[in-house]
């Protein structure tokens, strides 16, 4: 299993950013594809990004497109998310998760095999 630990999270105003890393254990991090999710108090889990194992492939969520850009770096085990243009809609924990032995990403939570612990985004209007 691969262990997952999220960073980055924190209080900003509307219109700010921040970056979110999330580490992962084991050596074949390579072979993931990482998605981002988000949860508000009292709404389900949803998808926010997601980035294929080479990097080569994005995915995000309508809310997020032109605002926040998945990236990775294979050699530090580790994938981000910059949040730019953050909204006080934008308010949630932050979840980084890993799928393996398929071909994409997905957008459905079920999709992933392992998760990290979350950390707590805030953006004050």
């Amino acid at each position: 299993q691969v262990q997952l630990v999220e960073s980055g999270g924190g209080l900003v105003q509307a219109g700010g950013s921040l970056r979110l890393s999330c580490a992962a254990s084991g050596r074949t991090f390579s072979f993931y594809h990482m998605g981002w999710f988000r949860q508000a108090p009292g709404k389900e889990r949803e998808f926010v990004a997601a980035i294929g194992w080479s990097g080569g492939s994005t995915d995000y969520a309508d809310s997020v497109k032109g605002r926040f850009t998945i990236a990775r770096d294979n050699a530090k085990n580790t994938v981000y998310l910059q949040m730019n243009s953050l909204k006080p809609e934008d308010t949630a924990v932050y979840f980084c998760a890993a799928r393996w032995g398929v071909i994409a990403t997905s957008q459905l939570p079920d999709g992933y095999n392992s998760w990290g612990q979350g950390t707590q985004v805030t953006v004050s209007s």
